[in-house]
């Protein structure tokens, strides 16, 4: 199933694709894309009911984040062998791993802002793991049990405060509108492979990157039972399964964004994401 959020910044609804790709209301179903709406039971019974009787969204309504309210967006970086050798970094020996906060998140379809003093703002396409019940201490052979489904994420960073202001990667990583997520998020069923998925992005219709989760270094049933081990995972948190080579800073000089600019990116059978880049509002504006 492909399940969506549609309406208003902050009014957001559950949807869910139908045979025809129509989005059909099913708020009055399940209360939201969180929490028990992701369990097994949940998604199960979604399956059983006929569509056709549901209310019918309106074409061109906006999509919202595809989940809603996840707790925490736990970063897995170097992940991909070309794009730690772009980055002039040794191939790492167990998962690098940060946190995103939740208020970075915005819209498949909503516009990136570029903060002020902002100089190196970066792409990354990343498939997104979403966990669906509670997990702690988990083998490799259980973790895909508790994964409630995949979606498209870039993981927009600006680099000189992820790099040179201290250390820490959160501060260039957290902006808000600097995790655009979505446009579905396509239950585990759906997904044959979550190893066998195509990942491009182009900046203003030149290509930039394009990969396969394959060549990821931990794989999405690693990466899940590993996190495991050092937090407690929740029901719609989500896992930033890293970004293949062909970011802004690995290029030679490098190319960062500027307001103006329009992303295009995507994964097979997870849907395509259209961005464009604006300078974000003045200081003290409220949102």
């Amino acid at each position: 199933m492909k399940l969506v959020r549609w309406g208003e910044p902050g009014h957001e609804k559950p949807g869910v694709l139908d045979e025809e790709q129509q989005i059909r209301d099913v708020s009055g179903i399940v209360d939201d894309w969180h929490g028990q709406g992701l369990s097994d039971d949940s998604l199960q019974r979604l399956r059983s009911l006929s569509w056709s009787g549901l209310p019918q969204v309106s074409p061109g309504t906006r999509l919202g984040p595809c989940v809603a309210r996840p707790g925490k967006i736990v970063c897995v970086g170097l992940n991909y062998r070309d794009h730690a050798h772009e980055a002039g970094m040794a191939l790492p020996q167990e998962p690098i791993l940060f946190l995103k906060v939740t208020s970075a998140i915005t819209g498949p379809q909503d516009p990136i802002e570029i903060p002020p003093g902002a100089s190196k703002v970066d792409w990354e396409v990343e498939l997104g793991v979403v966990i669906g019940r509670h997990a702690r201490y988990l083998t490799q052979a259980q973790a895909l049990d508790y994964v409630a489904g995949y979606c498209v994420l870039n993981d927009i960073s600006e680099r000189a405060w992820q790099i040179e202001r201290g250390g820490q990667w959160d501060k260039g990583k957290c902006a808000d509108t600097f995790a655009p997520l979505g446009p579905y998020l396509v239950t585990r069923d759906d997904i044959i492979d979550a190893q066998n998925l195509a990942l491009w992005l182009e900046v203003d219709g030149v290509r930039r990157q394009e990969s396969n989760t394959g060549e990821m270094i931990f794989g999405v049933a690693q990466l899940v039972a590993y996190i495991s081990q050092f937090m407690s995972l929740q029901p719609g948190d989500i896992i930033a399964t890293g970004t293949p080579a062909g970011v802004g800073m690995g290029f030679t000089p490098p190319v960062y964004l500027r307001p103006g600019q329009t992303l295009r990116l995507g994964i097979d059978g997870l849907g395509e994401q259209c961005n464009v880049t604006v300078a974000a509002p003045p200081t003290g504006t409220s949102v």
